[in-house]
């Protein structure tokens, strides 16, 4: 039985619209920001023969805990401007290998490419948040401006940056009530910053790198696209408050409430000076 045509697979046309959002919106210039999409054996085998494998390649990580597992990855030193123009060049399927120390590639990288220097980093996300939810198929990297920005000028901590972008915009508890992680600044590619970012996703789908960007996590794209959407949103609109004077009013901890018991989420303690209705 033939394979359906690889580039009609509903997960490369979504790589392919995302990257493509996101370096329209500038988060992702050059070569900055990466993509790991977790896919069903049976998804893939519709368009690929799961035997034929194109090369190996090794993981400075051992990611038994994903054995067998399919992902389809952005490439090392590929830009987002250029997935549209060719997938298979900048994108690739990989599996990882019963080893865990290697991934299979079984479609892309048709340069040689490998996958994006930061995959042990992604994957240790990935470990994290299946422990959380079991339906976590999305790890997102990229550099939004405005929260990136936050990072130089703000106090630097998980409260002080979550109850901001609270402040700033009335969807943004809703969207993300458990806040968002901040990480000091680490070395990028490190498995240091990896294993700092699962711990941090284990509490958060949303972690922010400092002085580098931010990571999420979630089960679809919509999802984890509309996270960083709307904490970068928060953060445009501290730096508009903050050009034309400071805050001067603000959402507070009483209204969060009331707006936590109206659209039924429960935002992290921890950030709140009250106590949080149930």
């Amino acid at each position: 039985m033939s394979k359906k045509a690889i580039l009609t697979a509903p997960f490369v046309e979504e790589m392919v619209e995302v990257t493509s959002n996101l370096y329209r919106l500038g988060w992702d210039e050059r070569n900055g920001g990466n993509i790991t999409y977790l896919l069903e054996e049976k998804e893939v085998a519709e368009y690929l023969d799961l035997q034929s494998i194109q090369r190996t390649i090794p993981m400075n990580f051992d990611g038994s805990a994903l054995r067998g597992r399919y992902f389809i990855v952005t490439g090392s030193g590929k830009y987002f401007k250029n997935v549209a123009k060719d997938p298979a060049l900048n994108l690739g399927i990989i599996r990882v290998a019963e080893d865990g120390e290697n991934v299979e590639l079984l479609w892309g990288y048709h340069d040689g490419g490998v996958p994006t220097s930061e995959l042990p980093a992604h994957l240790m996300s990935h470990i994290a948040r299946l422990e959380v939810d079991p339906e976590n198929r999305i790890v997102m990297h990229c550099h939004a401006t405005h929260l990136l920005a936050m990072t130089f000028s703000h106090e630097l901590t998980s409260r002080a940056i979550t109850r901001t972008l609270w402040q700033m915009c009335t969807e943004c508890l809703v969207v993300f009530p458990e806040g968002v992680q901040v990480l000091p600044w680490l070395i990028p590619g490190s498995n240091e910053i990896g294993e700092a970012t699962a711990e941090k996703m284990k509490e958060s789908r949303l972690v922010l790198w400092s002085f580098h960007g931010i990571y999420g996590a979630g089960k679809n794209m919509d999802e984890v696209f509309g996270l960083i959407e709307t904490a970068e949103k928060a953060a445009e609109v501290y730096t508009y408050v903050c050009a034309q004077g400071g805050i001067k009013q603000m959402i507070s901890d009483e209204q969060f409430e009331l707006l936590a018991q109206q659209f039924g989420v429960v935002p992290n303690p921890e950030f709140l000076e009250i106590g949080v209705v149930q």
